[in-house]
């Protein structure tokens, strides 16, 4: 079976290459001639963990193989997968026109009945819009080769998207007919020997199952910084109250973690788009309303209490930032809170050390030389005023106090992730600030 993904950014990498490793042929498609050829040769324009080592074994043994030419990679498929990017508009609106511009393409070129899915993050209606597209362009070349439409919504976490792919908790797809349906279990049969569950529905149903697990784990994640906010008011740990919420199994413990707020590429791009969505319909999406104003506060928190800690005045002083992607195990920085939190300080007149261990490349791009960059979180805390952890990676876990009391000017620690001993900090002797934590 050969399919094509067009689009090789986060989701058609990811996907493409998953394919591939379980015995599908793949051929990747993207316009960008430079990140094309670099995939040929082995070069991977994002970081996730096992991604390289299956893109370059894949590609060597012909099962993957990377294209900028719809016409030609379309020739012998059966599934077109079509995941562009689809960047938020001034209004929140997710923007199209990539996802419907590949779909008039594949109109152009199709020469046999082919399944056209949406694996974007889309609104609902999407699908009837690439349909549209598709039958548009073959009316323009006066042809009428069959084919179906579906949805196939990811659900991949930046970090552990190949053990997602290649082991997922569900399949969800939107069908319109039981030949899409056909062909769609088809491809997904490796997948489902391992009893892996698949979900058809119809299209709409799928397309909006995608934006509504996102904004569940979104309001979730503002839920509790709201709880842990409250909770340092009152004089109570919200560590405490995560755990004894986190027992109940009508909630679960994940995505209950208190912290500086959620970034990336999905949830602040679906929760916008989702009440735009709604809005457009006559809806008012309340309580996603207040899921996107209680993150934006949330990223300010940490900024709120450096400048209480140094009685609003931290012109000339230097912070270490430790963590710059939005979550371990990417380089993602999309939204990333850091990105808020540094602005803050720069604008107040600080100065700022930061490392990253994938992140800094990235960062570059944003913030230029507004701030300095090194690649060893020991060097970022010299002479340091305090120590802002803000990215929970692996090797931010365990802190060498007396090192750490040698090298940094001032003892104290802001951290965003509730990572570190409250008591061991404070009986070294510094000042130590968590989120939603009572004072000690």
């Amino acid at each position: 079976m050969k399919i094509v993904v067009v689009g090789t950014g986060y989701v058609g990498l990811v996907t493409g290459t998953c394919f591939a490793e379980v015995g599908i042929d793949v051929v990747c498609v993207d316009i960008d001639v430079n990140k094309i050829e670099n995939l040929k040769k082995g070069i991977i324009p994002i970081y996730e963990p096992g991604l390289e080592e299956m893109v370059h074994r894949n590609f060597a043994k012909g099962k993957l193989n990377f294209s900028t030419s719809i016409a030609e990679a379309i020739k012998g498929a059966e599934v077109a997968f079509i995941a562009v990017g689809t960047p938020p508009g001034e209004d929140g609106s997710a923007d199209l026109q990539y996802v419907l511009g590949v779909a008039r393409d594949i109109g152009k070129n199709m020469d046999d009945f082919l399944v056209v899915v949406t694996k974007s993050t889309v609104p609902v209606g999407t699908a009837l819009k690439v349909k549209n597209a598709v039958t548009e362009e073959l009316g323009k070349r006066n042809d009428s080769i069959q084919f179906e439409v579906a949805s196939n919504p990811e659900f991949l976490k930046e970090g552990a998207a190949i053990e997602d792919f290649l082991k997922p908790d569900r399949i969800v797809i939107g069908v319109e007919s039981e030949k899409a349906e056909e062909v769609m279990r088809k491809l997904y049969k490796p997948f489902l020997l391992n009893g892996h569950p698949i979900v058809f529905m119809d299209v709409p149903s799928a397309e909006m199952t995608k934006y509504a697990a996102n904004a569940m784990l979104a309001t979730k994640i503002s839920f509790m910084n709201d709880i842990a906010n409250l909770c340092e008011i009152m004089g109570a740990d919200a560590n405490k109250v995560r755990m004894g919420i986190g027992s109940d199994v009508r909630i679960g413990n994940k995505f209950i973690y208190p912290g500086v707020g959620y970034g990336g590429s999905c949830f602040p791009k679906d929760v916008k788009a989702l009440i735009r969505t709604a809005t457009e319909h006559g809806y008012n999406m309340r309580i996603l309303r207040s899921v996107e104003e209680v993150n934006e506060d949330q990223k300010l928190t940490m900024f709120h209490k450096i400048m209480k800690h140094f009685n609003n005045d931290i012109t000339g002083k230097t912070f270490a930032v430790w963590g710059l992607s939005f979550k371990p195990k990417t380089d993602d920085m999309r939204e990333a809170p850091s990105l808020v939190i540094i602005e803050k300080l720069l604008e107040h007149g600080a100065n700022i050390v930061a490392h990253d261990p994938v992140a800094i490349h990235e960062t570059k791009k944003i913030l230029g030389n507004k701030i300095n960059y090194t690649e060893n979180q020991e060097l970022a805390l010299k002479n340091a005023s305090a120590l802002l952890l803000i990215t929970e990676w692996p090797e931010f876990r365990a802190l060498d106090l007396p090192e750490l009391a040698r090298t940094m000017k001032e003892k104290v620690v802001f951290d965003g992730r509730n990572i570190y001993d409250a008591n061991e900090l404070h009986s070294a002797g510094f000042s130590y600030y968590g989120v939603g934590l009572n004072k000690i």
